[in-house]
């Protein structure tokens, strides 16, 4: 495998376009919008030789188009007909394969956020879009709360160290609404202190890392009894199964 490193890219108002580079080549991850990749390949003199897509979203693929105008490169993404830039469509257990880097990514396909999501893990990285966030999960726009669970349990079986990239900077605000879900959560007060402390100096509070995220998610944590109880207490009855208590403390995230 070729040394390289991923760089966060900043687009909108909390966006990240994680970027693979070497001294010579690059690969964007949800490039929402094409400007600062373009930007960014021009400063530092790098080739573009990927786009992987995890979900349809605007802030997501919005930047497709401009990119392959500029690099005649494959897009890689779900079976969904609304990004249609996509030359490589993928489903659960493809692969796909940045050459260049020495890397090979298994698709897992992560419904919930999104009916057609997948996330690509590879080379100790899981490049996830908007189902698994730091403290949180996406929002049920096209999914049902079954499927963001499972989506996000099939996450948590993979190893405890594989770093997380997911798509926005919303590690504060989620952590704040994970202290009301999971109140006696030390590990959350912790992790808390570390992210302020990285915005404070302008710096992403991501990757995560997928122990941290069962340590602190409640979205991940359905089955502990401080979060069902917290979520019972939100529904005004009790709540005996994680998908009842995904969906309530989803509904809660919602407008808290």
């Amino acid at each position: 495998m070729s040394s390289f490193e991923v760089v966060p890219l900043r687009a909108f108002a909390d966006n990240y376009i994680w970027t693979l580079r070497d001294a010579r080549c690059a690969a964007v991850v949800d490039a929402g919008d094409a400007r600062p990749v373009l930007d960014y390949l021009r400063t530092e003199k790098l080739e573009l030789v990927a786009v992987i897509n995890t979900h349809h979203h605007a802030d997501h693929v919005g930047g497709n188009a401009e990119l392959v105008r500029h690099y005649r490169v494959p897009v890689y993404g779900p079976h969904d007909e609304r990004i249609r830039e996509v030359t490589h469509r993928l489903a659960d257990g493809d692969r796909a394969t940045l050459p260049h880097f020495g890397i090979e990514f298994e698709v897992l396909e992560i419904p919930g956020h999104t009916r057609t999501h997948i996330a690509f893990y590879g080379a100790g990285m899981l490049f996830c879009g908007d189902t698994l966030f730091a403290v949180g999960c996406g929002r049920l726009f096209e999914g049902t709360p079954r499927q963001m669970h499972d989506s996000l349990a099939k996450l948590m079986r993979l190893p405890d160290t594989t770093r997380v990239y997911c798509g926005h900077e919303y590690t504060l605000s989620n952590i704040h609404f994970a202290k009301a879900a999971d109140p006696d959560n030390q590990a959350l007060h912790e992790l808390e202190a570390r992210a302020k402390k990285l915005r404070e100096r302008d710096l992403p509070t991501l990757p995560s890392d997928i122990g941290q995220e069962r340590a602190t998610n409640p979205f991940v944590r359905c089955s502990e009894p401080a979060v069902v109880r917290s979520a019972s207490r939100y529904a005004g009855k009790e709540l005996k199964d994680p998908v009842s208590v995904l969906a309530a403390i989803r509904e809660w995230k919602n407008s808290f």
